[in-house]
């Protein structure tokens, strides 16, 4: 099984929530999120008492976290990349870890049958 945890413009929301339905992704978290990449949302450097002082704008994001098993995350992710790119800065970024077990709290069903 791998988590996703998947950044995205907020205004990409429903498109990923309607490409995860298609795939059958049976659960999904979402939050919202604020943060920026390497463009650091523009960066002012001033100076302020002798020290450079750098500043962050964190731009709004949505970051939607799902767990899938893993014959589907590289034709999932070829989805989402289709899908989600403007081929803009600032279009996301999908965290992939694994994971090793799971468990349904209510069946207390282990592993993919947990999903």
């Amino acid at each position: 099984m791998k988590r996703l945890d998947i950044i995205i413009r907020p205004e990409k929301l429903e498109l990923l929530k309607t490409i995860l339905n298609k795939a059958n992704v049976g659960g999904i978290t979402m939050v919202s999120a604020m943060g920026c990449g390497t463009q650091k949302g523009q960066t002012d450097i001033s100076s302020f008492k002798g020290l450079q002082v750098s500043s962050l704008n964190l731009i709004p994001k949505v970051m939607a976290t799902v767990v899938v098993s893993d014959e589907i995350v590289d034709e999932l992710l070829a989805i989402i990349h289709t899908e989600l790119s403007t081929g803009k800065v600032g279009d996301g970024k999908v965290f992939i870890s694994t994971i090793d077990d799971a468990m349904r709290i209510r069946t207390g069903e282990r592993g993919k049958k947990s999903l």
